[in-house]
């Protein structure tokens, strides 16, 4: 059985999260104490008491999404002998989940990780005027189709495929107005459904070029090691170890799809049989499960997964 670990992305946050891995773990504890002093500020605060509207906020989502992540991959490596190394072929995450991903494997430290994402958040909020764009799920179109349907809304606009989850869901991003066309075609070449989503920004599109610039310049400054596990980049489908290349695709990753399909199936097709998800929510999981066929797709952020995820280590 060869096993992946993903990460999740924005859109995974609730408030509440990661809050019994605190209560129960020492070694979670430390990693949200490690964030908060990283941020100087109690993002824990926001993350287990809300409210909502701020935990939802880009420039707190991303750190926060990144600081469950860890805590539960901390929380394997002591309860359950977890050691990445040893026990995983790839990581990945999706959008910031990969800077989860570099952090469980060692590239980045955590501390860097959440300054870096806070940077990112706020860089991709403020790319754009609230408003002036948006991004749109179009469910039972496939990739080409989807960008068919972008390049026809466009009309000199910006509208382009953003992320390409699998199972037949694509997100595609850019100006408002191309964004609201893209709908209407998508339902008139016959999608399923197509649906404005509720985000703030428009992310992994042209749009985001200042984001992209911002983050190539946070990235110069912070020191970058080569992961202990290869990372399934994002806009490569592929996997890289070497830091400057992992550098240029977090660069590329702002402005460009992620192509979450065709990295889950490329480890698929590599032998990855159980994928992992570390951190809050379950909407990785399920999208493994769609993309392929037979694959265990496991969430784990909670003190029952830890011990259900310790039990079946200990049967195997």
């Amino acid at each position: 059985m060869s096993i992946a670990f993903i990460f999740p992305g924005q859109g995974s946050q609730s408030v509440g999260m990661g809050k019994a891995l605190a209560e129960n773990f020492p070694v979670a504890r430390a990693v949200f104490e490690e964030v908060d002093e990283a941020l100087g500020e109690a993002l824990t605060a926001t993350m287990w008491e809300g409210p909502a509207e701020r935990l939802t906020l880009t420039e707190n989502a991303q750190p926060a999404l990144m600081a469950v992540s860890l805590a539960a991959t901390r929380v394997l490596e002591a309860e359950a002998g977890l050691d990445l190394a040893r026990d995983a072929q790839f990581v990945a995450g999706h959008s910031l989940g990969e800077y989860s991903a570099l952090a469980a494997a060692g590239a980045f430290t955590i501390a860097d990780t959440a300054r870096l994402l806070r940077i990112r958040g706020r860089a991709m909020q403020q790319a754009v005027p609230v408003g002036a764009g948006a991004m749109a799920a179009v469910m039972g179109l496939e990739l080409a189709e989807a960008q068919a349907v972008a390049a026809e809304a466009a009309q000199g606009e910006v509208c382009e495929a953003a992320n390409d989850n699998g199972g037949g869901q694509v997100v595609l991003s850019g100006s408002k107005a191309a964004i609201d066309r893209a709908v209407e075609i998508a339902k008139a070449r016959g999608a399923k459904r197509a649906i404005l989503l509720p985000v703030s920004a428009p992310f992994h599109c042209a749009l985001m070029k200042p984001a992209a610039e911002a983050m190539a310049e946070a990235l110069a400054q912070v020191a970058v090691k080569a992961p202990k596990v290869p990372l399934v980049a994002n806009v490569l489908a592929r996997p890289i170890t070497d830091p400057a290349e992992i550098v240029r695709s977090l660069v590329a990753q702002v402005t460009g799809t992620v192509r979450w399909r065709e990295s889950v199936a490329f480890m698929g097709e590599a032998g990855v049989t159980t994928f992992y998800e570390l951190g809050a929510g379950k909407v990785l999981s399920g999208l493994v499960k769609r993309i392929v066929e037979g694959a265990s797709g496991i969430s784990i952020g909670t003190p029952e997964d830890v011990a259900a995820f310790r039990a079946a280590r200990a049967a195997a």
